[in-house]
């Protein structure tokens, strides 16, 4: 069979967690489904529509088995099942669409239009194959556009990581940026120029970095003329002092430097005695030693301290030369600056040192002033370059300063297109491949436009929809019984009127008569596959009178004769009764093998669960299925629950009232057939205890009008639903009760299912 089974529901409508019970046999070809309102016929037939219009149901979950295969609601849009569902929605959007749309043709196809209509077959089944190569073509391009969308994604990525911070203008940086930047690189060609080394990218990326420094000052310092000042003081050592000299002081440079400063003490503090013994100096002795220190000898001494002073000096000012810290500087030139002033320092160095070996050698000279002395030190090579050099890094980094904003623009710019550059081949490869992928889709595209074009044009010549509607309006007349509303061809399709202007304010009877028969019609419809098809018909004779039902009945079975399956719901008795008398004489239908009967008979019916009304699929009573008269199944089932133990829930016992008021109103109108009208009425004329009588009216016509209780009501009432049915049970029996033991005795040898 097309659909073998329902597989699942969940959260569709009243079916909560429905699964195909395994108690059932699948479905067969011909399905009779028997459910009061409420118990979900609406949403079955809702869901397999939702599989005719290849859409995924707009509710719950559902699952079909269709051809041994599980098919999911997500994929019915997929699905190729023929098959056609007669339902409210159906007669909404089809036959009476909102908005006053003209209900659409039907088209057979005449013996005319045979060739054509293989023509076209042909046509179309080319046209298949282009889809498919279309198909192929798009995948290929989505594949190409996916990978391209991927590279440029990936590398603004890198672009973006690389170089986000706080005020760059690539924190929200793109594929569409790069994208935008990589085709015109492409374009000019010159990936080349924008490539850097190592140590190009090292810098730049270290200015990117950066932040804003202070500026620096520059390094003022001039090297001291080296060679002049050795020359000096060779000179100073050179010069011997000519005096009356004390050999003993002459030969002892520590006792004559002693002796000096001890003379000049004497001299300035008038002093005859000596200060370190305290005994009287010797006569003459004072002017020996004045003789020794002459005026020469002092002014010498005088030279050497002088140039002492100044080498020292100027040590000291090579000392306090401040050299700039390397973190002072912006990152891009530690590398210059590390080199020059390295060699600056060397230079101070050299400086520093070669003047202190002058004043050593100076301060050796003052105490041997009678001896020639040599200085033996060369004079260092300093190179005075360096401090330019020191300092034009110097001025580089406050240039930097004053052009900070644009040089780590210029800096990020450069990496961005150094990183654009890096794959811009694969780039371009995979544009390219995007770009043949689209290319290759235009010329499928073209014939399958071409291709349409002649299927239409070969549908236009076979169309053929007025043979439809002459023998729709054939069945309307005879279904009404007058020809006043007619099918009249419109445009492509077909408009309602009665008596040859457009119809309004048709009847329900009316309506349904129309939408079943032009349903019924339809499914001559060439566009369906009838052999292979399922037919569904949700409640078709609503609205009917009796006269109307039978006549509906007789063309469903006369216009689904050759479907591959049927399925239709219903909650009325009448129409249930004739399908079921002719379902039983299917040929097969009296095998013993419930799966090779080709007809099933099933019942929806509400339970609870949980404390929810949940619904469920099972066989159907064996009283609906045997008897004549609905009333069979109603007496067992009010009292089946009447006997049962207590339910769990109220919510068991929602249906009660409905099944009792209608076994209560169909037993009076057979036992009291002078009783009319109100059930009440009828009750008049029991004699029964009245307390019990009130119970049950009482309870019956509080609880029993709709599927739900009605808010102005205690529900708790139900909670009295057995004692009622007692009441109700001993009445009738009290009234017949030959016929009351008749009919438990039918109940209790009945099985419940078959």
């Amino acid at each position: 069979m097309p659909i073998d089974r329902i597989h699942q529901l969940s959260d569709c409508g009243v079916f909560r967690d429905f699964s195909w019970p395994t108690d059932l046999s699948d479905l067969g070809r011909y399905n009779l489904v028997y459910g009061w309102n409420g118990t979900g016929k609406t949403t079955l037939s809702r869901v397999f529509r939702a599989l005719e219009l290849r859409r995924t149901p707009p509710l719950g979950k559902a699952e079909f088995r269709i051809n041994g295969g599980n098919v999911r609601g997500e994929d019915f849009p997929q699905s190729t099942l023929p098959i056609r569902v007669f339902n409210r929605d159906f007669i909404h959007e089809s036959v009476f669409p909102v908005g006053g749309r003209d209900v659409p043709p039907i088209f057979v196809v005449g013996k005319e239009s045979v060739e054509k209509q293989k023509e076209a077959d042909r046509v179309k089944a080319e046209r298949n194959v282009k889809h498919e190569e279309l198909g192929a073509a798009q995948r290929a391009r989505g594949q190409a556009d996916r990978d391209f969308d991927k590279h440029c994604i990936d590398r603004a990525k890198v672009i973006k990581d690389t170089l986000q911070k706080t005020g760059s203008a690539y924190n929200n940086y793109n594929k569409t940026d790069f994208q935008g930047r990589a085709q015109q690189m492409a374009a000019d060609g010159d990936a080349a120029s924008h490539r850097l080394s190592e140590e190009q990218r090292e810098r730049l990326l270290a200015q990117h970095q950066a932040t804003l420094k202070p500026k620096v000052s520059e390094v003022t310092y001039q090297v001291p003329a080296l060679q002049v000042l050795a020359d000096q003081v060779a000179e100073l050592l050179r010069t011997t002092v000519v005096s009356s000299a004390i050999q003993a002081l002459k030969d002892d440079s520590a006792l004559a430097d002693w002796v000096r400063h001890g003379l000049g003490l004497h001299k300035d503090r008038r002093s005859d005695k000596c200060r370190f013994c305290e005994q009287p100096l010797p006569a003459g002795r004072l002017g020996e030693l004045e003789a020794h220190f002459n005026a020469e000898y002092e002014r010498f001494l005088k030279r050497i301290d002088e140039q002492i002073r100044a080498l020292e000096t100027a040590n000291a000012q090579a000392a306090q030369v401040r050299v700039p810290n390397r973190a002072e500087l912006y990152d891009d030139l530690g590398a210059a600056f590390d080199s020059s002033g390295e060699a600056f320092r060397q230079v101070i160095d050299a400086v520093r040192k070669y003047l202190a070996v002058l004043v050593e050698n100076l301060k050796r000279k003052t105490s041997e002033p009678f001896a020639a002395l040599s200085l033996s030190e060369a004079v260092p090579t300093a190179d005075a370059a360096s401090i330019d050099r020191l300092n034009e890094v110097v001025r580089l980094h406050n240039q930097a300063c004053d052009d900070f904003a644009r040089l780590v623009k210029e800096a990020r710019d450069r990496l961005a297109l150094a990183i654009i550059a890096e794959t811009l081949e694969e780039f371009v490869r995979l544009r390219d491949a995007v770009q043949a992928a689209t290319t290759a889709i235009g010329p499928i595209e073209a014939e399958i436009k071409r291709l349409t074009a002649e299927v239409e044009r070969l549908e236009r010549e076979i169309r053929e929809h007025r043979r439809p509607a002459e023998e729709l309006n054939e069945d309307l007349k005879r279904y009404l019984g007058h020809g006043d509303l007619q099918l009249t061809i419109k445009d492509n399709g077909y408009t309602i009127t009665r008596n040859g202007v457009p119809a309004d304010m048709l009847s329900e009877g009316e309506m349904s008569a129309i939408a079943l028969l032009y349903f019924l019609k339809s499914l001559e419809d060439r566009t369906f596959d009838k052999p292979n098809g399922t037919v569904v018909l949700d409640d078709p004779v609503s609205s009917l009178d009796g006269n109307a039902l039978f006549l509906a009945f007789g063309l469903i079975r006369e216009r689904t004769k050759g479907v591959g399956q049927l399925m239709l719901l219903t909650h009325d008795f009448a129409l249930f009764r004739q399908v079921r008398n002719w379902f039983h004489y299917l040929p097969g239908q009296r095998k013993n093998d419930v799966a090779q009967r080709p007809a099933r008979f099933f019942m929806l019916e509400c339970v609870s669960r949980n404390g929810q009304r949940t619904s469920t699929l099972r066989w159907v009573d064996s009283l609906l299925e045997q008897y004549e008269s609905e009333y069979h199944f109603l007496f067992a089932s009010v009292y089946r629950i009447w006997s049962a133990p207590p339910a769990t829930s109220i919510a068991d016992y929602y249906h009660v009232p409905n099944m009792a008021r209608r076994v209560l109103e169909a037993f009076l109108a057979f036992k009291l057939p002078q009783a009319s009208g109100e059930l009440h009425n009828a009750l008049q004329l029991v004699s029964f205890d009245e307390s019990k009588k009130s119970r049950v009216l009482r309870f019956l016509h509080t609880q029993s009008h709709g599927a739900d209780l009605d808010p102005g009501h205690d529900p708790t009432v139900l909670g009295e639903c057995r004692a009622v049915l007692e009441d109700l049970l001993a009445l009738m029996q009290s009234l017949d009760d030959g016929h009351f033991s008749a009919m438990v005795r039918l109940v209790n040898q009945t099985p419940t299912e078959s």
